[in-house]
């Protein structure tokens, strides 16, 4: 027991002393690594007071090697693994797209294969049954006979392993098919049958199924049409039945002819290990020879598509090279299309680029070094002239410059500097010279305005200028010669007065113009003189425009044409007044004298009767044509002179009117309107007449319309007069030029009255003319019945 507690405390004693040592060594540690932190940051410390207190040339120099060396080293290999990158997914893209090409030349060249196959025997088949409908038609044969005979050939033969010709007519149903149930029927409701139907001659690719089958499988079929029996005769099988027809010799040198890189090459092969097609093996399969690997390619049958890596080594070659594969599979032909390239010969490029950016790193770093310190000498050496020059400057002396020979930021800084002690220096003249020429601008600009203000004062037609309120802000003297109002009455005031009431409409219409910044053009109307008197003025203007381009007021110019509009006028009346004398004329006078000579033209006829039976024929021609000249005269007569407007009143013309529409039209025209309302006014009456006349004719011309009325009425001491149809509208280029409206428009304001025209596309067009109506001319109002000709 003794021994035992003996060696258990010197036990635990050792082991005490060994955790004592253990921590003396940790402690050691960590006081020399504080002591070695604390030196690092002490130097640390040291290295930056140093390079605080560099010169700036030294600075830069350190920086710029610093920096240049970081730069070149990331740059290159961000570079280089760029350009790896690229080089691969070129290569992997150009490998991918070439296999592809390679696909679709193959199937491109089978599908003509199948389609010129299948177009044979369409067009052999179409002519046997051609053959037999002629024999039908030389009576050889029955008709009947012959489609028997034909169906009878036509399912005789087999196309392919499985493929067969049936017919269908042009709805859709089934003429001739190997499966008896499916004849008679309507099979449109399949997509490829709804083209066989539209096309009935060409190639067909789709998708079918027979029953008992899981999956869809291509199928194609050429269909030709015989007309006289109205058969689409149809040839078709199964795409993959047609193996035999695919002629690897039309596709074989476009796929040797594809290289990449130096001997990288594209290849057929089949799942059997038999080579298609390749530049070196012919006739050959891999899994059967000993002289080659065959793990790349079973690996590549068992995938059938994808990318592999493998090891290689072409006949002829001594070692094998690592190479990479982009291949796809072909099911319809059991074929495996690949392309592939060696490794090394991708990144040839790279080894040649790694090369040359080594010696240009070295080269560049050679050169760096006296650059760096030629660069920061020109920085510091000027730096230390422009503060001497600043020294000086301080002193009072204002001439001091800088003589700059570059354009850089130094460059900038004297310049800078000069320009500052320019402008010290000339101040006071610049600041002499801005007052200078501020006198010599006001006195242009006075000279400006005083010159345009006599151009207004000196113009004969009346200008005025308005805010865009509507104020008055100035008019020339010929406003208040012609208008009679003084300008310091108007000055800051709107002249709503100065426009008649009846001429407000087209004011408002002018006004808005101007405010959408749009201009007014010759736009007649009337405006009042100071005394009361109307005067006729035509109208032009714009908006002006500050320096912002914003509108900010107008300038109107009214144009005087009331004796130009007198002159017209008399004019107007001449001219009415020489029609109505000639159509009084006819009326009076050449009618009863045709009357009269038809008269003895009867009498000659009832005399000759008893005598000769062909001159009585004769002489009944010559009194219907002089029938038909007194309705002519008598028409020309109401044209230049309706004498029903002296002789009845304008309601019976207005009438006559609507009965002439009805019976050259076939409009529903009627009269609606007061007929007890008399004027004793001839001329306006006439106006009036032809205003109307001449809006139905425009209404039959271009409204397409079923329906026009004429109104006629008297409301609030105005006679109004609408002419309005149910039509199309009229035309843009009608209802704001048409010479019709311009003459309608014109015989309105020629007796003082009011013209407005609405038409909107769809929704007709009505025409309304109002005019002042004296109780005097009235000599009734009773109502009267609407008057409907129809």
């Amino acid at each position: 027991m003794g021994v035992f507690i003996y060696y258990t405390a010197n036990r635990q004693i050792s082991d005490r002393r060994s955790r004592i040592k253990v921590i003396s060594r940790k402690h050691r540690a960590l006081n020399k690594s504080i002591s070695l932190n604390a030196n690092l940051q002490d130097a640390t410390k040291g290295v930056m007071t140093m390079f605080k207190n560099m010169k700036i040339r030294n600075k830069l120099l350190i920086s710029y090697s610093t920096v240049f060396v970081l730069s070149m080293t990331i740059g290159f290999i961000a570079i280089y693994s760029a350009i790896k990158k690229n080089i691969e997914a070129n290569i992997q893209s150009e490998l991918e797209n070439t296999t592809s090409s390679i696909l679709n030349l193959v199937e491109t060249s089978v599908s003509v294969s199948i389609k010129n196959y299948l177009r044979g025997i369409a067009e052999e088949n179409l002519n046997i049954v051609n053959n037999l409908y002629v024999q039908s038609l030389n009576g050889k044969i029955s008709p009947e006979a012959a489609q028997k005979q034909a169906i009878s050939i036509l399912l005789s033969q087999r196309i392919g392993e499985s493929g067969y010709i049936y017919c269908l007519d042009s709805a859709g149903t089934v003429v001739v098919h190997p499966k008896q149930a499916l004849v008679d029927v309507n099979v449109s409701e399949f997509a490829f049958v709804r083209k066989q139907t539209d096309q009935k001659k060409g190639y067909l690719e789709y998708e079918w199924k027979n029953p008992g089958e899981k999956i869809m499988r291509p199928k194609v079929l050429y269909m030709d049409y015989f007309k006289p029996w109205d058969w689409i005769i149809s040839v078709t099988a199964y795409r993959s039945e047609f193996r035999k027809l695919v002629n690897v010799d039309n596709f074989r040198k476009s796929v040797l002819d594809l290289r990449f890189g130096k001997t990288g090459y594209s290849f057929i092969v089949d799942t059997k290990g038999n080579i298609i097609i390749h530049p070196k093996l012919h006739n050959v399969n891999i899994f059967a020879s000993k002289d080659f690997p065959n793990q790349f390619l079973r690996e590549m049958i068992r995938r059938k598509t994808g990318e592999w890596t493998y090891y290689w080594k072409n006949p002829g070659e001594k070692n094998k090279r690592l190479k990479l594969a982009i291949f796809n599979y072909l099911p319809d032909y059991d074929w495996i299309v690949a392309s592939s390239s060696y490794y090394n010969e991708f990144y040839k490029p790279l080894y040649h680029i790694r090369f040359l950016f080594l010696c240009l790193y070295l080269i560049t770093l050679a050169m760096f070094f006296p650059l760096s310190y030629k660069l920061s000498d020109s920085i510091t050496k000027p730096l230390l002239k422009l503060k001497e020059n600043f020294e000086n400057a301080s002193r009072g002396d204002f001439s001091q410059r800088v003589t700059s020979k570059s354009n850089d930021e130094v460059g900038l800084l004297h310049m800078y500097f000069n320009r500052f002690m320019e402008r010290l220096e000339e101040y006071d003249y610049r600041l002499k010279q801005e007052i200078q020429n501020r006198i010599v601008i006001e006195d242009t600009l006075r000279e400006s305005e005083e010159r345009y203000r006599s151009i207004m004062e000196s113009a004969a037609d009346p200008i005025v200028v308005y805010d865009m309120n509507g104020k008055v802000l100035y008019f020339n003297p010929a406003f208040e010669k012609i208008f009679g109002f003084p300008l310091h009455d108007c000055i800051g005031k709107k002249m709503d007065y100065f426009v008649p009431p009846e001429n407000w409409p087209e004011t408002r219409k002018m006004i808005t113009t101007v405010k959408g910044g749009g201009q007014i053009t010759a736009t007649e109307t009337k405006r009042y003189t100071q005394n009361g008197d109307i005067r006729t003025v035509s109208i032009s203007g714009a908006a002006y425009r500050d320096r912002n381009q914003q509108a900010t007021g107008s300038v109107i110019i009214l144009r005087d044409i009331t004796e130009q509009k007198r002159l017209m006028n008399s004019f107007l009346e001449l001219g009415d007044k020489v029609r109505q004398e000639i159509g009084q004329d006819l009326h009076d006078d050449l009618c009863p004298h045709l009357i009269g000579t038809a008269g003895l033209a009867r009498v000659l006829s009832d005399t000759v009767e008893q005598y000769d039976a062909k001159m009585k024929n004769m002489a009944e021609i010559i009194v219907s044509y002089i029938e038909e000249a007194i309705e002519k005269s008598r028409n020309l007569a109401r044209g230049l002179c309706p004498v029903h407007l002296v002789s009845h009143g304008l309601t019976t013309a207005l009438n006559e009117i609507v009965e002439r529409c009805h019976l050259t039209t076939d409009i529903h025209c009627r009269f609606d309107g007061d007929e007890t309302l008399t004027l004793h006014d001839h001329l306006i009456s006439t106006h009036i007449y032809y205003i109307a006349s001449e809006a139905v004719n425009n209404a039959i011309k271009y409204s397409e319309a079923k329906n026009l009325t004429i109104s006629l009425s008297h409301h609030e001491g105005f006679l109004h007069l609408t002419v309005s149809d149910d039509g199309k509208g009229l035309p843009d280029n009608i209802a704001h030029q048409g010479l019709g409206l311009q003459i309608m428009q014109y015989r309105a304001y020629h007796i003082g009255a009011n013209f407005d025209i609405q038409t909107e596309p769809g929704k007709g067009t009505s025409i309304h003319v109002s005019i002042k109506y004296l109780k005097e001319d009235a000599m009734t109002q009773k109502k009267v019945s609407k008057t409907d000709t129809d």
